[in-house]
């Protein structure tokens, strides 16, 4: 007894095709018999679906690939594949490279009558000379000069310095004020979120540290202001959550705020008008 198996396929509707078995068996005596067996498997329409969406995917990476991108306003980004990149950061936030200071130059030369005085609490300057008696015009400026280092021991000797000389200062500080500008302006421009808030609280304690300080500094609003306006609005969203930045007094829109409003107390009646003239979103504390 031999076996044979022939496969015919057998056009089905809604199908290519299915495949039928049938099988032949020579018998004994020579009689032939043909058994026919289930169709095959077929594939299923879900196979087809998913190899139709490979090919879709396959044509929409090529032309992607195709697409070259470029610059706008010009032929290039006029082209069938072209794309157009987007505007460069304008990097107003960014921060910007520190020059060195004339603080640290004046320091190793070793010119400022000043020492660290180690304490329990903390560090403090030990001064060498009385501080009533330092030329306000000479040293002053220098120390305000330092607020843009941030190296230790540059940093604190330039921000506990201008602390002290400020606090023992009186009627000193007002004739020098216009020496301030420069330093105070360059501080900020560096837009190093630590000199800023070193550089903002400095600006509050000279505010009020004389009479007419607050007023004298009005006219110089246009060099100090325009980099608040930038960071008036970086506050932390943090929802239900703590920001222990404000309890260390190191965020910068807080501080900006408070400085803003100590501006407007002390710099008289033309202060507002021209603090609203740099920073538009700014309403009055009075």
């Amino acid at each position: 007894m031999t076996f044979s198996l022939i496969a015919v396929r057998r056009p089905v509707f809604g199908a290519p095709g299915s495949v039928i078995c049938i099988w032949s068996v020579a018998g004994t005596g020579g009689e032939m018999v043909v058994e026919e067996g289930g169709p095959g498997p077929s594939k299923p329409a879900c196979d087809r679906c998913s190899r139709q969406r490979e090919k879709k995917d396959k044509q929409q990476d090529k032309q992607q690939d195709k697409q070259q991108a470029c610059e706008g306003f010009t032929i290039r980004a006029m082209m069938k594949n072209s794309v157009v990149r987007g505007p460069p950061p304008a990097g107003s936030v960014k921060q910007r490279p520190a020059k060195r200071t004339a603080f640290r130059k004046f320091y190793d030369r070793g010119d400022f009558p000043i020492a660290v005085e180690h304490g329990h609490v903390g560090n403090k300057i030990a001064w060498k000379a009385e501080i009533e008696n330092l030329d306000y015009h000479y040293f002053l400026p220098l120390f305000f000069d330092g607020l843009r280092e941030t190296e230790f021991p540059y940093e604190f000797f330039a921000r506990q310095g201008v602390h002290d000389m400020l606090e023992h200062g009186g009627n000193k500080i007002l004739p020098v004020v216009p020496q301030l500008i420069i330093p105070i302006k360059d501080a900020l421009n560096l837009r190093n979120r630590q000199i800023l808030c070193t550089t903002l609280k400095v600006l509050q304690h000279l505010v009020v540290s004389a009479e007419m300080v607050g007023e004298a500094l009005v006219p110089y609003y246009r060099q100090i202001l325009p980099v608040l306006s930038i960071f008036k609005n970086m506050n932390v969203n943090l929802g239900d959550g703590i920001e222990y930045s404000q309890q260390k007094r190191e965020n910068v829109g807080v501080l900006i705020q408070e400085t803003l409003e100590l501006f407007e107390r002390y710099g008289g009646e033309h202060a507002y008008i021209n603090i609203k003239y740099m920073i538009p979103t700014y309403w009055s504390c009075i």
